[in-house]
Order: C-alpha cells, then sequence, then structure tokens
C-alpha cells in the first residue's frame, strides 16, 4: 500500500494554482452567459406583454365566459338582450373541452391574444415583425397639450362599430394678446432716452473703470508671482485683457496688461529653455512634482508665444493702418500700442536671451528699424566698443600659453617625457575649451570689424547728407568714438567738421557735437598731429552765451565736457590768455544759468585755477599790462582778459541756492584746499 502512494504523483502548487483558475475562469463564463439568457428572457417577455397591451387596448373586449366565440371557422352573432348560462364541463361537447386544456398548457394569460383560438407559433414571426418595427420608431415625449375631442355618430361595418371622433379647434390666447399689442397706440413703447453724461461725469466714470482695471490687474499679477506653478492659469485671464472692448478705457488697459505680462515673463521665466517632450517621456511615469513641473512649463511656453503673437498683431494693426469691425481702438491709439509692444519685445530680448523664441523676437524687431518713427543710428551709441582699448593693455601680460613642437620635444625631452607632455597638452586644450574663454585677437578682430561698419555708416551721411535729420546721430556717434578711428581718416575729418560748423546749418547742440568730436580727435592719437584747433576754441568762445537758460539746460553737459577736453587735458598746449578768457565768460555765463548748471560752470571754473594757477590775477582789482578787456570780441586770444576781474564771484556769493552762495566764496578765496574757505570732501569730488 506504501508502494503504491508513492507511486501516485501529488500535484505541485503551481499546478493547482493553474486549474484553479480555469475553473474560476469557467465559472465566471457561465455566470455571465446566465445573466445574458436571463436578460434576453425578460427582454422578450417584456416585448411581448407590450404587445398583448397593444392589441387588447385596439380590439374590442370579449367576454371570458363566452369560449364558443374562439371557435376556428365559425362567427356567432351576440344579442344584446340575451344571456346564455355557463354550461358544466359534465355538459361541454368534448371537442371543446379538449380546446380548452390545449389553451391552458401552451401559454400563460397575459402574453396571449385571448380572442383568438389560433396556435402561437403559428403567428409568432409575424408578432416579432410588428415589435420589431415598434421599436425601431424614435421615442418622443408627448409635450402637447392634449387636444380636446368631439365625438360624432359611430359606424357600423363587419367587424364592428368603429366610433368617430374630431377635434375642437383651440383659440390661441397669446396670439389674442399679440394682436390687441399691436393694435395699442405706439407711444406706449417709446422708452424714455438715456441721459447723456457730461463731461465732467464722463471722466469721473473712465477713472472710476480704470481703477477696478487696475486693481484687477495687480490682483492676478501678485497671484502669479506668489505662487507661479499654482496660478499659471491666470496668465490666459490676464492675457485676455489685451482684447478689451471698452472704448473707454481701452487703449489704456492694453497698455498696462502688456507692460504687466513683460515684468511678470521676466520674474517667473526660468535660467533655461524648455524643450518639447518626446513620445517616450510623455509615456512614463513619473512623480506628482515632476509632473507639476512639467505643467507649468507648458504652460508657460504656450502663455509666452501667445503673448509675442499678440505684440506682433498690434504691430501689423499699426502698420496697416486699418480700422477693425470693433472700432474699440482709433487709428491714433495704435502708434502708442505699437510703441509699447516693440519695448516690450526689446525688453524681453534683453533679460531673456536664453529662452524659446528669441530668434522670432530678432526676426521681428529689425526690420522695425527701418521706420521712420525709430532712432536706428542711436543704437551705435550702446556699442562697449571701449573694451578693446582695456584688452589691448593686458595683452602683453596674458599671452597664451605656447605649446612646444616635435621636434623640440624631441631634442630636449626622453621618450617618456614626451609621452606625459602630450597628455598634459592634451589636458590644458580641453580645459581651455571649457571654459569657453574668447581669446584677444578674437574680440579684437569683432571690434574692428564693427568699427569699420560703423565709421562708413557715418561718412557716408557726412559725405553725402549734410543736412541730414540723420546728422546730429552721427555728430553723437563719432563724439564717442573719435578715439578709434584710424589716423589716416584725420584731417579729411576735421576739414569736414569745420565746414559743417562755418555752413550755419547746425543747431547749437549739434555745433557743440562737433567741436566734442574734433577735439577727442587731437587729444587720442591726433597729438602727433600738427594741427592748430585755435578755430574750435574761437568757435566755442563765442557762442558759450547761446546756452539755454531755461528748466532744459540744453548743451550744458555737452559744454563741460568740451571744456575738460580742450582745456584741463590740453593745458600744456593752452596759452594764459586763452585760459583767462575762458574762466571770466564761464562766470558771466554762471549768472544766466538755473543753479545746477552754475555749480558745474564754477566747478569747472575751481579745476581750471588749479589747472592754471597764475589766473589768480582775476582775483585783483589792479590791471596787468595794456589795454583795456573786450568782451564783445569774439578772439579769446586778443580780448585782454588781464586786465579785468572777476566781479561776477560777489554776485553769486549773494545767491539763493546755499551751494552756489559756497562755491562763490570759494573761489573769491582762490580756491583753497585747506582752511575755513575750503570745500567740504562731499563737494569737493564733484
Amino acid at each position: 500500500m506504501k508502494a503504491r502512494r508513492n507511486k501516485k504523483q501529488v500535484p505541485s502548487f503551481r499546478k493547482l494554482l493553474k486549474t484553479s483558475k480555469v475553473k474560476l475562469e469557467n465559472k465566471l463564463k457561465n455566470k455571465q452567459f446566465k445573466q445574458q439568457s436571463t436578460l434576453k428572457k425578460y427582454r422578450k417577455e417584456q416585448r411581448k406583454l407590450r404587445q398583448a397591451v397593444r392589441d387588447a387596448v385596439s380590439k374590442k373586449p370579449v367576454p371570458l365566459e363566452d369560449p364558443k366565440e374562439k371557435r376556428p371557422g365559425k362567427r356567432i352573432e351576440r344579442e344584446e338582450e340575451e344571456e346564455e348560462e355557463a354550461l358544466p364541463l359534465d355538459m361541454m361537447d368534448e371537442d371543446d373541452l379538449q380546446l380548452m386544456k390545449d389553451l391552458g398548457q401552451r401559454a400563460s394569460f397575459l402574453t396571449r391574444d385571448l380572442s383568438s383560438s389560433e396556435p402561437i407559433h403559428a403567428k409568432k414571426r409575424k408578432h416579432e415583425r410588428v415589435i420589431d418595427k415598434y421599436e425601431k420608431i424614435p421615442r418622443t415625449l408627448q409635450t402637447a397639450p392634449e387636444k380636446e375631442l368631439i365625438h360624432l355618430l359611430p359606424i357600423k361595418d363587419k367587424s364592428g362599430i368603429i366610433p368617430q371622433t374630431r377635434e375642437k379647434p383651440v383659440i390661441d390666447s397669446n396670439q389674442d394678446e399679440e394682436d390687441q399689442e399691436e393694435t395699442e397706440p405706439e407711444e406706449e413703447i417709446i422708452e424714455e432716452p438715456i441721459r447723456e453724461l457730461t463731461l465732467e461725469e464722463h471722466l469721473i466714470e473712465r477713472k472710476k473703470k480704470l481703477q477696478e482695471k487696475k486693481m484687477h490687474i495687480a490682483a492676478l499679477a501678485s497671484a502669479i508671482i506668489s505662487d507661479p506653478e499654482s496660478n499659471i492659469k491666470k496668465l490666459k485671464e490676464l492675457r485676455s485683457m489685451l482684447m478689451e472692448q471698452d472704448p473707454d478705457v481701452a487703449v489704456t488697459v492694453r497698455k498696462l496688461v502688456t507692460v504687466s505680462l513683460m515684468e511678470l515673463f521676466k520674474d517667473i521665466t526660468p535660467s533655461y529653455k524648455i524643450r518639447p517632450l518626446t513620445e517616450a517621456e510623455k509615456s512614463t511615469k513619473i512623480r506628482k512634482e515632476t509632473q507639476k513641473l512639467r505643467e507649468f512649463e507648458e504652460g508657460l511656453v504656450s502663455q509666452y508665444k501667445f503673448y509675442l503673437e499678440n505684440l506682433e498683431q498690434m504691430v501689423k494693426d499699426w502698420k496697416q493702418r486699418k480700422l477693425k469691425k470693433s472700432n474699440v481702438v482709433s487709428l491714433k491709439a495704435y502708434k502708442g500700442l505699437a510703441e509699447v509692444a516693440v519695448k516690450s519685445l526689446c525688453e524681453l530680448l534683453v533679460a531673456l536671451p536664453h529662452f524659446n523664441f528669441h530668434n522670432n523676437i530678432i526676426v521681428l524687431i529689425v526690420p522695425l528699424m527701418n521706420d521712420v518713427s525709430k532712432s536706428m543710428l542711436k543704437t551705435f551709441l550702446c556699442l562697449r566698443i571701449k573694451e578693446v582699448e582695456v584688452k589691448k593693455d593686458t595683452e602683453d601680460i596674458n599671452k597664451p600659453k605656447k605649446f612646444m613642437t616635435f621636434k623640440e620635444k624631441r631634442k630636449s625631452l626622453s621618450r617618456m617625457q614626451r609621452k606625459w607632455k602630450k597628455a598634459e597638452e592634451k589636458l590644458e586644450r580641453e580645459l581651455r575649451e571649457a571654459e569657453a574663454s574668447e581669446s584677444t585677437e578674437k574680440k579684437l578682430k569683432l571690434h574692428t570689424e564693427t568699427l569699420n561698419i560703423v565709421f562708413v555708416t557715418y561718412f557716408r551721411i557726412l559725405k553725402k547728407a549734410q543736412r541730414s535729420p540723420l546728422l546730429p546721430a552721427v555728430l553723437e556717434g563719432l563724439a564717442k568714438f573719435a578715439h578709434l578711428i584710424n589716423v589716416e581718416f584725420f584731417d579729411d575729418l576735421l576739414v569736414v567738421l569745420h565746414s559743417l560748423i562755418e555752413s550755419g546749418d547746425l543747431s547749437y547742440q549739434e555745433s557743440l557735437h562737433c567741436v566734442q568730436t574734433a577735439f577727442h580727435i587731437l587729444s587720442g592719437q591726433g597729438d602727433v598731429l600738427n594741427i592748430d584747433p585755435m578755430k574750435f576754441y574761437t568757435h566755442l568762445y563765442k557762442t558759450l552765451f547761446k546756452l539755454h537758460a531755461g528748466a532744459t539746460n540744453e548743451g550744458v553737459e555737452i559744454v563741460l565736457q568740451c571744456l575738460d577736453v580742450m582745456l584741463t587735458k590740453r593745458r600744456k598746449q593752452v596759452s594764459q590768455q586763452r585760459a583767462l578768457a575762458f574762466i571770466k565768460r564761464l562766470c558771466t555765463l554762471a549768472l544766466h544759468v538755473l543753479p545746477n548748471s552754475s555749480i558745474g560752470i564754477l566747478a569747472t571754473n575751481r579745476i581750471l585755477m588749479h589747472t592754471f594757477p597764475k589766473t589768480d590775477l582775476l582775483l585783483d582789482n589792479e590791471s596787468q599790462g595794456s589795454g583795456v578787456f573786450l568782451p564783445e570780441l569774439e578772439e579769446p586770444e586778443y580780448c585782454n582778459a588781464q586786465n579785468t576781474a572777476l566781479w561776477e564771484l560777489h554776485a553769486l556769493r549773494r545767491h539763493y541756492h546755499p551751494i552756489v552762495q559756497r562755491f562763490a566764496a570759494h573761489l573769491i578765496a582762490g580756491a583753497p584746499s585747506e582752511g575755513s574757505e575750503a570745500l567740504k570732501p562731499e563737494l569737493s569730488r564733484r
């Protein structure tokens, strides 16, 4: 018995598990099949029930006690006054008794047509066709009210009596009311006209609307800045305000929203470029934090793209100069909106050069430089070309390391040393590439090419368009970059500048730029040239009194820069007579201008008195030499400035501005660096 038991194989756990799974699946399938069959039977019974109810409603009811009427092939006419008594079973014919037994065995009471004694299966297909047709008819709810019927005389035919009815006509009360309203006089329909607001009331209403819009913009912006990842959807709400439709505040609101969105993108944009996700990255499962970050990045890029498209549309609307159908913004307002849009694009390009769509912004901005209202030449003033001079000084100190050639290595190094040297040089090259530091030669070459393009543009305008409105920007640019101009162009350039001054076509500020450019040339590489700039000194001396004495103070800063280059930096080439004449004229000029300009002029006089110590003779009343001072003479060398005194300082000492008083007293005392009349450090350093 034990041997037989050992021979019998015991099923493994995996096999048992497998068979149990098969059994469970079979049970589940059987259960589903039973449910489906039960549901089919239920639906079938319901269809039969509905058909039986329809047949019972449509046909005339027959008493159940009269089974003789259900005999096939016979028709028994009923008499209204006679009633037949039901026969007991022992008095019925054998045929009738057999029929009743068959009816009870074949079908139930509710699912059969009791008015017919035909077999059930004979009409089964016919009934199913009727049911299918009925099921295909779309169901409609009876929303219309029930109509009232009028009963007419019935009609009698072979099948029986057929009742006759007709719908009663209904009078529409709503139609009667509309007809009555149309007959009423028109005076009752006319509404009272809306009262027009006065100008003051309209401004108050506009101010109220604008304040509400500002508060809404501020609330959205603060919510976005506080938590950008959670409130990224509010960018869309804020951007929708770019389409403001209220004509009273549309232009102002659109400008405010444009600037607000620009500042928001500058604050919440990450310091890296966001790339689109690949299909593999989208399908992988990630953490909730990573998913939230991805949603933020996708929303940020999409809203940033739509914002740039809105700015582009503003610029296009201004270019086309066509009113839209909404007519919310006037043609004049298009220019203001376009300017705000362009400034926002430029700000984004400078602040986010690494982010998405920076190339698209460049493509949009560059063609706008050809517009009449844009100052394109003034962009050259922002070039940092002065870096070339700094690099020139440090070029010899930080020379690039020179690697040994193969012949030098073979002569001085052994085989093992050459191997180590090669590996060391390779490592140094890799480190240099990793640092990504541009060489001095590369920067110098790039700056030289840029300067060539700038100067070619400037010289072309000077040669062919001397009366162009571009000339002020050209002269200002030449004054800034004059120290970088090639020496070969100095003579021709100075001749052109002097001819421009003598022509009289320039404004005073433009002529000052010409003087400034000339002395920048002469103070740099032009020291080697033997050129007498006396005509430029004369021009500045005779035009000093043309300075604007009003609130603008135009030209004062340029005059002080010119005096620094002409007198202080060229002290060895300036005579004492010239220095005396300029100090005297500057003190006279300080009486005419506003306090801020007076302080600058007096500070310049203080520097000149320190640079030319012998000019202190202007503080004495005694005359030096022969002749009389000629203030109206336009030549500083021959006006006899040594025979006058700085009496203007005593008038400035009683000036209403305290700092002007302090400077005047300091100059009267001889501009000492120590003592009671010396200036305080915060004033002397200015």
